[in-house]
Parts: structure tokens; sequence; C-alpha cells
């Protein structure tokens, strides 16, 4: 009786399969419209690991063809397609292609893509590491930022205007914009060879405090983050400064109110006017999707510049945080206001100032390519890390250990009062030189403040 009640399962379960064999909805497919701007052999490797899915040329395998697992296959093929379509990616700019494709690198060393599930039947999409060497070889991120850096501009505050940013528009999936997010403190910086931009991580006092505590896994609710945006330009002495604005994106946690979106709120705001992103509130797939592969990190990519510890590996950033407590002042407790690069030594800068200094920046009107006057009361700092690579992001680099801390302090009569160096492995005073001083000290007083809404 068992057996045969069980052999009359097992043919309505095959009949109910070959009936579902006919329940197939399509999968549209096309012709390449512009074939993406790369050598042959990148597009052979694309072509090979990633058509299957992120192209109107898909391919399936034969068991792939089989109802139900065809539907998942189908539905992953068109989420593919909508995040990155490499049939219809060369007919847009070559800037977009490129980033494109860093941002398909970085998913594939971070193990992010090729899907788990799908090169476990599929072993002949999987990237290997020679593949991956030939797709940094060729997007070299560093050659037109360390050879190549557009010229500074006289022009280049032209988007240094003073936006009411009370009167900002909400993003379109309701984030309101954080007007006053140019008081938070900085929790890193990013020099980004990919786009060259520079980036300016900051946070919070709830974010501060979290980073400062290592209480960051995950973030607590209330945590936001700014992450400000320009592009690079070199100036006549071979520094790479900021130049004009491009964009300020937030991320603010609160774990039930965006629990659809990985626990974040996500915005981004674009250009002088700070228009939202996107032509509808389904822009938001773009951020968790790009940030995913650091699911383990909260969904943060740059690890904070902070002394807290961490048991999980390159979640902060302590090297960038190693200065000693005989500094005269802490300046990572103070505002940045701007920062540089020199591609010649490898490292990178920021001036930030206490908050006295910080006011007679905000405090400008008109002229914003021009320095301010600090007041009595400023001091002022610039802080020199090397450089090392983004563990995250190939084609970013995050600050290292502390190369020098130079201090200037400013009287009454708003000249300089005092300059202070301080380098070395263990960041020891030095005394400088007569004609080093001045030059050093009229070098910071004349670096101008990166242009903020």
């Amino acid at each position: 009786m068992a057996i045969r009640t069980f052999a009359k399962l097992a043919v309505a379960g095959l009949s109910a399969l070959a009936v579902l064999q006919f329940v197939r909805p399509g999968i549209p497919s096309g012709p390449t419209v512009t074939e993406i701007q790369a050598p042959p052999r990148v597009r052979q490797i694309l072509q090979k690991d990633c058509y299957s899915c992120h192209s109107n040329e898909w391919r399936l395998a034969w068991f792939d063809e089989i109802t139900p697992p065809y539907w998942l296959v189908r539905h992953d093929i068109l989420a593919a397609r909508e995040h990155l379509n490499f049939s219809t990616l060369g007919s847009k700019p070559v800037a977009v292609q490129r980033a494109a494709l860093f941002e398909a690198v970085n998913m594939i060393q971070l193990g992010a893509m090729p899907l788990s599930e799908f090169s476990a039947l599929h072993p002949d999409a999987k990237v290997t590491p020679a593949e991956l060497m030939e797709f940094k070889a060729y997007l070299a991120p560093w050659n037109s930022v360390d050879g190549n850096g557009s010229a500074r501009s006289s022009d280049a505050a032209e988007t240094a205007f003073q936006a009411n940013l009370g009167t900002i528009p909400a993003e379109l999936n309701g984030l309101p914009f954080e007007s006053g997010f140019e008081s938070w403190k900085p929790l890193s910086f990013t020099d980004r060879g990919d786009n060259n931009t520079f980036r300016m991580i900051l946070g919070n006092e709830t974010a501060v405090e979290a980073a400062e505590t290592g209480n960051i896994s995950p973030w607590p609710d209330g945590a936001r983050f700014a992450k400000i945006a320009w592009q690079q330009e070199k100036g006549e002495d071979g520094l790479v400064y900021p130049g004009k604005f491009v964009q300020v994106e937030f991320m603010v946690k609160q774990a039930s109110q965006y629990r659809t979106t990985d626990g974040w709120g996500w915005g981004r705001w674009r250009g002088p006017n700070l228009k939202p992103y996107g032509t509808d509130s389904h822009f938001v797939t773009e951020c968790t999707g790009c940030h995913e592969p650091v699911r383990g990190d909260d969904f943060v990519y740059t690890p904070p510049v902070t002394t807290a510890k961490s048991g999980r590996q390159e979640a902060v950033n302590n090297a960038a945080a190693a200065l000693t407590q005989s500094l005269p002042y802490q300046p990572l407790e103070w505002t940045a206001i701007t920062m540089f690069v020199d591609p010649k030594t490898r490292t990178m800068s920021t001036l930030l100032g206490n908050d006295v200094a910080i006011q007679a920046v905000r405090n400008r009107t008109g002229n914003f390519d021009k320095p301010p006057a600090y007041p009595v009361g400023s001091v002022i700092a610039l802080l020199t890390w090397a450089q090392r690579e983004d563990p995250h992001w190939f084609g970013g680099r995050i600050p290292d250990r502390p190369v020098s801390v130079e201090f200037i302090e400013m009287d009454a009569s708003s000249k300089i009062r005092s300059y202070r160096r301080f380098d070395g492995p263990m960041l020891q005073e030095r005394t400088a030189p007569a004609e080093e001083l001045a030059r050093r000290s009229s070098f910071l007083m004349r670096l101008v403040p990166a242009t903020l809404p």
C-alpha cells in the first residue's frame, strides 16, 4: 500500500514538473548596442565571466532551463542587467564605462561577484586571479592623477555658492537633507584615483563617539555620515587640491525605519544646486548593491580613523590615528578645512582648525578662492600621512601612519604668533630653520578652504 501511494505521488510530482516547463516567462534578448571601449582581451574576459547575466547575450546551461530553477535564474539576470548591462554600457560616456569597470573589479575582489550560488554551478564564470590583475592593469587608476592631473584654475571656486541649506529638497526616497553636516567631525579621507576625486567622510556626534569607542559592529542608531566629493586639480606646485564641488552623500542609521535598505537611509545631492540624485526612489538600489560586499562592516566601506580596537580585520584605521598625546593639540578632534595630496611623496594632508579658525572660514563673504583671515585665538594644524591602498576599494587610497603635524597659532593682530612642527616616527618637535619656518608658515596660511555649499 505504501509503495503504491509513493508511486502515485511520484507520478503526480513528475506530471506537475512537466506542466511547469510550459510556465516560462521569457528573458528579453537583443544585440549589443555599442561595444564597451576596452582592449579585446578585457572584452574577452567580460564575455566569458560576466555576459551570462550582465548583457543582452544571456547564456543558460541545460540545467538552468528547468523550472522552477529557471525562474530564479531569470530573476537574477534581469536584476543584474538593471544594475549593469555590458550590451548598452558602451553607449555611455567613457568615464561612466570606467566607473562601471572599477565597481566590477571591486565586487569581484571582495567576493560579491559572481554570486556564490551561481559560480558553484558555473565554475567557468569565476574570474581568475590572473584575469583580475589584467583588469587592474588596464584601469591603472593612478596614471592620470600622478602624472596628468588637470591644472588648477583661477575659477576653482566657481561653485562656492552659499545655498540656503534649509530649503534643499529631500531625496527621492524621502531622506531629508542634513543641513548641519558642515560642523560634523572628520572620520576619514580618501584619494580616489578611479575618478580623480577627493572624499571627506564626516560624522555627527553619535558616529564620532561610536568610532572612538569601537561601537561600529553594527553602528548605532542615530549615526550619520556625510561623504563630500570634489574634483581633483593639480596646482602649479605639483600638489593635487580639491577643485569643483561634486556632491555630498549621506548615510543615516535607523535599523527599524530603514530595514528594507540594510538599516541605512541613503541619499545623494549633486552639483551647485544640490539636486537630489536619480529619477525616482529606486536609485537606492545602486547604494545598497554597491555596499553589499561590506555587509560584514555594517555596509561601511572606509574604516574610520580611530584608536579604538576591533576584532575584525580592516574595520578601523588605527595607523592613521597614531598621534602622540604630547602634541599641544589633538587636531583629529577639530573640523577639516581642506586636503591635498603630494603625488611625489605619496602623502596626503588635511588642514584642520579649532572652533575660532572654523568660524573665520564660515564667515567669509565673497572671494571664496582666497584663504580666510584667521583672528586671534585661531589655531590651524596640517596633518600629513603616508598613503596606503584602500583595502576595500581598488582605485582608492586612505591615510596610513602620520608623517608630520604642523601647528600655527594667531596673535591679536591676526599675525602668526607661533609655528611648530612635529615629525618623525615619534612625532617629536623639531626646530625649523628660519627660512623653512617662513616658507611653511606662508604655505599653510595660503591654503584655500575646500568649497562647501
